[in-house]
């Protein structure tokens, strides 16, 4: 036994927090190198956002053609479509170096003027969460965008004095889940703003066989169809689950992947046919048994399921949503009679009653 996995032993002994949190926080690291290295770099190599792809690479090219820095950039949409993904490739396909940070991160303007004034000529400046900017922040962001300056105020009171910097060009590409809440000052600086869209079935199949490729997992195209169709159009759950299913595979078979393998797998950590999770299923429970159907308030059904609104609004209930599960109203949420279906539930008779009514809203 090393040094190391000594300490680490002997912190479980002792109750030692830090060395428990160092080890259990392993496996998310592993998994956050594996999910870095399934990232394309080039503009080709992305699959998926025909249409996306077709702006993006005509703005490329024509910066590229002018030795100039190309227009800042807003990539909205769900998690795990690939925002931060096209930021690292505007970077790669560039020839420069890519910066990062979030939006909660940059508490004040100060924090922000010293990101910018180390950035190097036409480097990328990537802010995921970039809706959550503090206005302070904001305001001086405006002037590094348009004009690459930024006005740094030193001192207090009447002996305050504003200092203008100049910048090197660079150009910011601002990732965001919620794009109504970036203000529209900020959202019109940016030269393009885009939209990612859930993937279909036969993208996220190509997804998967590319990234069993890169993590030298055998799986046969039926096998990486049955993952595509659980990932609920989302690249990032696809590369989850096929890295779960290779555990599956390795533990309990040869290695390799088929449809049969794939099914187990994912029955095993808890995915249905429609890509369902545990949370998913629990949110479904808690409105169609608990509250009977519903309508229930955002901020019961979170008490109730143990997670955050914002998290049940951004990440949950999207999906729920389209697959025809669940339904906002002005009363607030209720589940449909496709949910009590995949439940195996028997509705009560208010829900088969008005479930025409909903289907006319």
């Amino acid at each position: 036994m090393n040094e190391n996995e000594w300490g680490r032993e002997e912190g479980f002994r002792r109750g030692d927090n830090r060395n428990r949190d160092e080890l259990l926080s392993a496996d998310v690291a592993d998994e956050e190198r594996d999910e870095a290295g399934l990232r394309p770099r080039r503009l080709d190599e992305f699959v998926g956002q025909t249409e996306l792809k077709e702006h993006l690479g005509v703005l490329l090219d024509a910066a590229r053609a002018r030795e100039q820095t190309p227009d800042h950039l807003l990539f909205a949409g769900p998690p795990g479509l690939g925002k931060t993904t096209l930021a690292g490739i505007v970077a790669s396909e560039l020839g420069v170096t890519i910066h990062v940070t979030s939006g909660p991160a940059i508490e004040r303007a100060g924090d922000l003027a010293a990101i910018l004034t180390n950035l190097a000529d036409r480097d990328v400046l990537f802010i995921d969460e970039i809706h959550r900017l503090p206005k302070q922040v904001e305001e001086v962001l405006y002037p590094a965008m348009e004009d690459f300056q930024i006005d740094v105020i030193l001192g207090k009171g009447p002996a305050a004095r504003s200092i203008r910097f100049d910048l090197p060009p660079f150009t910011l590409v601002g990732a965001t889940t919620r794009t109504g809440l970036i203000a529209g000052p900020l959202r019109d600086r940016f030269g393009l703003v885009e939209r990612l869209d859930y993937y279909d079935p036969l993208e996220l199949q190509s997804i998967v066989e590319r990234a069993a490729g890169i993590l030298s997992v055998k799986v046969d195209s039926e096998g990486a169809a049955e993952i595509a169709s659980r990932s609920r159009g989302t690249p990032r759950i696809a590369n989850r689950l096929l890295r779960r299913v290779r555990d599956f595979a390795e533990v309990r078979v040869n290695g390799a992947i088929d449809v049969a393998v794939a099914r187990d797998g994912l029955a095993l950590f808890g995915v249905d046919e429609l890509g369902l999770d545990k949370v998913d299923r629990s949110i479904l429970e808690s409105i169609a048994v608990t509250h009977v159907g519903g309508p229930v308030g955002l901020s019961t059904l979170s008490i109730s399921v143990g997670e955050q609104p914002e998290t049940l609004e951004d990440v949950y209930e999207p999906f729920l949503i389209q697959q025809g599960l669940l339904q906002r109203t002005p009363r607030g949420r209720v589940v449909t009679a496709a949910a009590f279906d995949h439940l195996q539930i028997s509705p009560p008779k208010k829900i088969s009653e008005d479930q025409s009514l909903f289907d006319e809203k």
